[in-house]
């Protein structure tokens, strides 16, 4: 049996503070999944030897054999899809050059790949989402960062070094605000949820009222469907910055749409009506009108998982 007729997959989705790890079938469901607090692991070699030992779990517990089984993927910070290693997570314990798909797949008896979480999802919006039919894509991950995984002529973008494609680090403030990735400006601290709480911050300031304590983006949803005039104000701040990163990567890749993810566009209307009007007054003439922005049609609780595993799925 081919890995494209094998009927299940398993996606691991690691991040800082969990791994959520999923048994997925062709269809994009999510039948069965385990979760690993991170907190649990201070080197790697433990944290393998559970993740492994939570894949075999979710097969038996379901009656299968790995034979069934086409591969299983990981989709983590800084993952490299060429090497199999991530490198230099900064909001991981593991730190430098980890190559987790080698150590993982030395402890499965199927494929281990990996790749990056955006990257990641992506796929997941190809294989599973509404992507199925298209070739030229982009998906935004807007979170605690703005991750990005580019389709142009029906492939994943990855560069010559597998970093290619981060839309969330090209600079949209030269000398702006300090970046984690060590730069100023980057479309990331303007669009993120930290930076959109500075959005707000900042725009208290500059209209010398007191600002919430305590302010995310669930609240400043909140606040604007209750009339908040800083809110609102916060949501079409935040869609110019956002309109303006995502017009500049249309005017190089031509996508047919950009799929937002991410708790982030929980804000709905207010993040998506300011930001497809943001977006067209950026785009070039002869792209108006024509890039479709939608939210992903991945159900957000499996999304991360969906989109590992359509790493070996695909």
């Amino acid at each position: 049996m081919s890995n494209e007729t094998k009927p299940y997959a398993i996606g691991i989705d690691m991040g800082g503070t969990n791994t959520d790890i999923g048994l997925v079938d062709r269809d994009g469901h999510c039948l069965a999944r385990k979760n690993l607090p991170m907190c649990r692991y201070t080197e790697i070699g433990a944290y393998v030897a559970d993740v492994a030992a939570a894949i075999h779990q979710l097969v038996a517990d379901r009656n299968l054999t790995f034979s069934e089984i086409a591969g299983a993927g990981i989709g983590a910070p800084n993952g490299n899809f060429f090497t199999g290693c991530i490198e230099h997570a900064s909001n991981l314990v593991f730190t430098g050059v980890v190559p987790l798909a080698k150590l993982l797949g030395e402890q499965l008896p199927v494929p281990v790949a990996l790749t990056n979480d955006a990257n990641a999802a992506a796929l997941g919006e190809k294989v599973y989402g509404g992507a199925r039919e298209m070739d030229d894509f982009i998906v935004i991950t807007l979170g605690t960062g703005v991750g990005s995984g580019i389709f142009a002529d029906g492939k994943l973008v990855y560069g010559h070094d597998g970093f290619g494609g981060e839309v969330g680090h090209t600079i949209l403030h030269p000398g702006g605000r300090l970046c984690t990735c060590g730069r100023r400006g980057c479309l990331e601290e303007y669009t993120s949820a930290r930076g959109i709480v500075q959005n707000y911050n900042d725009l208290c300031k500059e209209m010398g009222v007191e600002p919430h304590e305590g302010a995310d983006c669930q609240w400043l949803s909140e606040a604007a469907d209750r009339g908040d005039e800083t809110a609102i104000r916060t949501w079409v701040i935040t869609a110019e910055h956002l309109g303006i990163g995502i017009a500049n990567a249309a005017t190089t890749l031509a996508p047919e749409a950009i799929f937002l993810m991410g708790g982030i566009i929980q804000a709905g209307h207010w993040l998506f009506d300011p930001l497809r009007i943001a977006f067209n007054e950026h785009l070039l003439c002869m792209q108006r009108d024509k890039i479709a922005i939608l939210p992903t049609q991945l159900n957000a609780n499996d999304a991360a998982i969906l989109g590992a595993a359509a790493l070996v799925q695909l």
